[in-house]
Protein backbone atom coordinates (compact mmCIF):
# COMPACT_ATOMS: atom_id res chain seq x y z
CA UNK A 1 0.00 0.00 0.00
CA UNK A 2 2.68 2.25 0.63
CA UNK A 3 4.60 1.51 -2.00
CA UNK A 4 1.71 2.05 -4.26
CA UNK A 5 1.38 5.56 -2.35
CA UNK A 6 4.95 6.13 -3.45
CA UNK A 7 4.83 5.27 -7.05
CA UNK A 8 1.87 7.71 -6.99
CA UNK A 9 3.85 10.92 -5.73
CA UNK A 10 6.30 9.59 -7.93
CA UNK A 11 4.66 10.11 -10.81
CA UNK A 12 3.35 13.34 -9.74
CA UNK A 13 6.22 14.73 -9.20
CA UNK A 14 7.98 13.98 -12.25
CA UNK A 15 5.04 14.89 -13.85
CA UNK A 16 5.13 18.50 -12.17
CA UNK A 17 8.69 18.22 -13.52
CA UNK A 18 7.89 18.16 -17.33
CA UNK A 19 5.70 20.35 -16.69
CA UNK A 20 8.00 23.22 -15.23
CA UNK A 21 10.64 22.48 -17.86
CA UNK A 22 7.56 22.95 -20.41
CA UNK A 23 6.99 26.63 -18.76
CA UNK A 24 10.66 27.76 -18.57
CA UNK A 25 10.89 26.52 -22.40
CA UNK A 26 7.85 28.48 -23.42
CA UNK A 27 8.85 31.18 -20.94
CA UNK A 28 12.79 31.68 -23.03
CA UNK A 29 10.64 31.30 -26.46
CA UNK A 30 8.73 34.33 -25.90
CA UNK A 31 11.45 35.88 -24.28
CA UNK A 32 13.96 35.49 -27.58
CA UNK A 33 11.25 37.00 -29.48
CA UNK A 34 9.78 39.67 -27.66
CA UNK A 35 11.88 40.76 -24.85
CA UNK A 36 10.93 40.12 -21.32
CA UNK A 37 7.66 42.38 -22.35
CA UNK A 38 6.40 39.73 -24.04
CA UNK A 39 6.68 37.83 -21.21
CA UNK A 40 3.19 37.56 -18.94
CA UNK A 41 1.76 34.73 -17.39
CA UNK A 42 -1.51 34.73 -19.90
CA UNK A 43 1.08 34.51 -22.90
CA UNK A 44 3.51 31.82 -20.87
CA UNK A 45 0.74 29.70 -20.31
CA UNK A 46 -0.86 30.00 -23.61
CA UNK A 47 2.50 28.65 -25.20
CA UNK A 48 3.05 25.82 -22.24
CA UNK A 49 -0.07 24.29 -22.66
CA UNK A 50 -1.47 25.03 -19.59
CA UNK A 51 -3.41 27.75 -17.43
CA UNK A 52 -2.04 30.61 -15.55
CA UNK A 53 -2.71 29.21 -11.86
CA UNK A 54 -0.78 26.44 -12.72
CA UNK A 55 2.37 28.49 -12.97
CA UNK A 56 1.12 30.27 -9.95
CA UNK A 57 1.36 27.10 -8.13
CA UNK A 58 4.97 26.25 -9.72
CA UNK A 59 6.92 29.32 -9.66
CA UNK A 60 4.94 31.37 -6.95
CA UNK A 61 4.92 34.30 -9.20
CA UNK A 62 6.02 36.39 -12.38
CA UNK A 63 9.52 37.13 -10.28
CA UNK A 64 10.08 33.34 -9.68
CA UNK A 65 9.10 32.06 -13.65
CA UNK A 66 11.86 34.85 -14.70
CA UNK A 67 14.53 34.12 -11.73
CA UNK A 68 14.13 30.15 -13.07
CA UNK A 69 14.58 31.11 -16.28
CA UNK A 70 17.84 32.66 -15.32
CA UNK A 71 18.74 29.65 -13.22
CA UNK A 72 18.20 27.58 -16.39
CA UNK A 73 20.31 30.34 -18.76
CA UNK A 74 23.25 30.10 -16.27
CA UNK A 75 22.69 25.79 -15.96
CA UNK A 76 23.30 26.14 -20.09
CA UNK A 77 26.10 28.63 -20.46
CA UNK A 78 27.55 26.78 -17.66
CA UNK A 79 27.30 23.33 -19.78
CA UNK A 80 28.89 24.78 -22.84
CA UNK A 81 32.41 25.83 -20.55
CA UNK A 82 35.28 24.06 -21.62
CA UNK A 83 37.21 22.34 -18.43
CA UNK A 84 40.49 23.26 -17.40
CA UNK A 85 43.33 21.48 -19.47
CA UNK A 86 46.32 22.54 -17.81
CA UNK A 87 47.69 24.65 -20.30
CA UNK A 88 48.31 28.88 -20.36
CA UNK A 89 45.63 29.57 -17.93
CA UNK A 90 45.44 33.12 -19.19
CA UNK A 91 44.92 31.34 -22.90
CA UNK A 92 41.67 29.11 -20.93
CA UNK A 93 40.41 32.80 -19.39
CA UNK A 94 40.41 34.17 -23.11
CA UNK A 95 38.33 31.07 -24.11
CA UNK A 96 36.34 31.49 -21.15
CA UNK A 97 35.28 34.99 -21.95
CA UNK A 98 34.78 34.30 -25.77
CA UNK A 99 32.18 32.17 -24.32
CA UNK A 100 30.78 34.62 -21.86
CA UNK A 101 30.46 37.08 -25.23
CA UNK A 102 29.34 34.67 -27.54
CA UNK A 103 26.46 33.49 -25.19
CA UNK A 104 25.38 37.24 -24.35
CA UNK A 105 25.34 37.96 -27.80
CA UNK A 106 24.05 35.28 -29.03
CA UNK A 107 21.28 35.54 -26.00
CA UNK A 108 20.42 39.16 -25.39
CA UNK A 109 17.31 39.08 -23.48
CA UNK A 110 18.68 36.36 -21.55
CA UNK A 111 21.40 37.40 -21.20
CA UNK A 112 19.92 40.66 -19.94
CA UNK A 113 18.17 38.61 -17.67
CA UNK A 114 20.79 36.83 -16.38
CA UNK A 115 23.22 40.12 -15.51
CA UNK A 116 21.33 43.21 -16.36
CA UNK A 117 19.33 43.22 -13.14
CA UNK A 118 21.33 42.10 -9.95
CA UNK A 119 19.56 41.65 -6.68
CA UNK A 120 21.95 41.86 -3.47
CA UNK A 121 21.97 39.35 -1.25
CA UNK A 122 20.21 36.88 -4.06
CA UNK A 123 22.50 35.38 -6.38
CA UNK A 124 21.41 32.09 -8.22
CA UNK A 125 23.47 29.13 -7.41
CA UNK A 126 24.15 28.50 -10.95
CA UNK A 127 25.57 31.83 -11.10
CA UNK A 128 27.23 31.37 -8.18
CA UNK A 129 28.81 28.14 -9.48
CA UNK A 130 30.04 30.37 -12.78
CA UNK A 131 31.52 32.58 -10.59
CA UNK A 132 33.44 29.90 -8.70
CA UNK A 133 34.80 28.46 -12.34
CA UNK A 134 36.20 31.73 -13.24
CA UNK A 135 37.41 32.19 -9.76
CA UNK A 136 39.74 28.83 -10.53
CA UNK A 137 41.01 29.53 -13.68
CA UNK A 138 42.39 33.28 -11.55
CA UNK A 139 43.68 30.85 -8.94
CA UNK A 140 45.46 29.03 -11.65
CA UNK A 141 47.26 32.34 -13.08
CA UNK A 142 48.02 32.67 -9.39
CA UNK A 143 49.11 29.51 -9.03
CA UNK A 144 51.95 30.09 -12.00
CA UNK A 145 53.02 33.43 -10.09
CA UNK A 146 51.68 35.64 -12.76
CA UNK A 147 48.77 37.56 -10.70
CA UNK A 148 49.28 41.19 -9.86
CA UNK A 149 46.55 41.27 -7.46
CA UNK A 150 44.50 39.02 -5.23
CA UNK A 151 42.57 36.36 -6.80
CA UNK A 152 38.96 37.60 -5.63
CA UNK A 153 39.49 41.69 -7.12
CA UNK A 154 40.71 39.66 -10.64
CA UNK A 155 38.00 37.63 -10.57
CA UNK A 156 35.86 40.95 -10.03
CA UNK A 157 37.16 43.03 -12.33
CA UNK A 158 37.26 40.39 -15.09
CA UNK A 159 33.62 39.69 -14.71
CA UNK A 160 32.78 43.66 -13.90
CA UNK A 161 34.67 44.16 -17.85
CA UNK A 162 33.10 40.90 -19.76
CA UNK A 163 29.55 42.13 -18.63
CA UNK A 164 30.04 45.63 -19.39
CA UNK A 165 31.15 44.92 -22.58
CA UNK A 166 27.93 42.62 -23.64
CA UNK A 167 26.03 44.98 -22.15
CA UNK A 168 27.45 47.59 -24.58
CA UNK A 169 27.40 45.81 -27.37
CA UNK A 170 23.79 44.71 -26.86
CA UNK A 171 23.16 48.85 -26.46
CA UNK A 172 24.46 49.19 -30.34
CA UNK A 173 22.56 48.15 -33.71
CA UNK A 174 24.27 44.30 -35.04
CA UNK A 175 25.80 46.97 -37.45
CA UNK A 176 27.28 49.02 -35.40
CA UNK A 177 28.77 46.05 -32.91
CA UNK A 178 32.69 46.36 -33.14
CA UNK A 179 34.13 43.17 -31.37
CA UNK A 180 37.56 44.86 -31.07
CA UNK A 181 35.84 46.20 -28.37
CA UNK A 182 35.46 42.48 -26.81
CA UNK A 183 39.01 41.52 -27.34
CA UNK A 184 40.95 45.13 -26.45
CA UNK A 185 39.40 44.93 -23.25
CA UNK A 186 40.29 41.54 -22.09
CA UNK A 187 43.79 42.86 -23.02
CA UNK A 188 43.55 45.79 -20.67
CA UNK A 189 42.02 43.79 -17.96
CA UNK A 190 45.10 41.10 -18.78
CA UNK A 191 47.85 44.09 -18.26
CA UNK A 192 46.31 44.90 -15.00
CA UNK A 193 45.91 42.18 -13.22
CA UNK A 194 48.70 39.51 -14.86
CA UNK A 195 52.25 39.30 -16.37
CA UNK A 196 52.98 38.05 -19.90
CA UNK A 197 54.29 34.26 -19.88
CA UNK A 198 57.39 35.54 -21.85
CA UNK A 199 58.14 37.65 -18.37
CA UNK A 200 59.55 36.64 -15.24
CA UNK A 201 56.78 35.60 -12.69
CA UNK A 202 55.81 39.20 -11.03
CA UNK A 203 58.52 40.14 -8.11
CA UNK A 204 57.37 41.44 -4.85
CA UNK A 205 55.23 40.32 -1.82
CA UNK A 206 51.58 39.74 -3.55
CA UNK A 207 52.26 37.57 -6.27
CA UNK A 208 54.03 35.60 -4.08
CA UNK A 209 51.25 35.01 -1.25
CA UNK A 210 48.74 34.97 -4.49
CA UNK A 211 51.00 31.81 -5.49
CA UNK A 212 51.34 30.22 -2.46
CA UNK A 213 47.43 31.17 -1.27
CA UNK A 214 46.62 29.20 -4.32
CA UNK A 215 48.42 25.91 -3.34
CA UNK A 216 47.16 26.59 0.09
CA UNK A 217 44.07 23.30 0.02
CA UNK A 218 47.04 20.82 -0.99
CA UNK A 219 49.54 21.58 1.56
CA UNK A 220 48.20 18.48 3.68
CA UNK A 221 51.32 19.05 5.67
CA UNK A 222 49.29 21.58 7.43
CA UNK A 223 46.06 21.13 9.89
CA UNK A 224 42.53 22.83 8.36
CA UNK A 225 43.44 25.10 11.56
CA UNK A 226 46.59 25.82 10.43
CA UNK A 227 45.72 26.49 6.94
CA UNK A 228 42.81 28.92 7.54
CA UNK A 229 45.39 30.89 9.36
CA UNK A 230 48.35 31.13 6.80
CA UNK A 231 45.73 32.04 4.21
CA UNK A 232 44.22 34.68 6.57
CA UNK A 233 47.74 36.05 6.58
CA UNK A 234 48.02 35.96 3.11
CA UNK A 235 45.00 38.00 2.53
CA UNK A 236 46.47 40.52 4.47
CA UNK A 237 49.48 40.62 2.05
CA UNK A 238 47.61 40.76 -1.13
CA UNK A 239 45.81 43.81 -0.12
CA UNK A 240 42.90 45.59 1.94
CA UNK A 241 40.35 44.07 0.43
CA UNK A 242 38.01 41.47 1.31
CA UNK A 243 38.99 37.74 1.82
CA UNK A 244 38.85 35.14 -0.25
CA UNK A 245 36.49 32.45 0.85
CA UNK A 246 37.28 29.83 3.42
CA UNK A 247 39.68 26.39 2.10
CA UNK A 248 38.01 23.44 1.32
CA UNK A 249 38.75 21.20 3.78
Amino acid sequence: MSQGVGEVRAVAEAGRGRLRDDVVRATLDLLAEGGRDAVSTRAVAAAAGTQAPTIYRLFGDKAGLLAAVAEHGYATYLAAKPPARGGDPVAELRAGWDLHVGFGLANPALFSLMYGDPVPGRRPEAASRALGVLRSRMTAIAAAGRLRVDVQLAADMVHAAACGVVLTLLGLQEGERDLALSSSTFDAVMAAVTTDALESPVAGAVPAANALRAELPGLDELSPAERDLLGEWLDRVTGPRRAAPPLAH
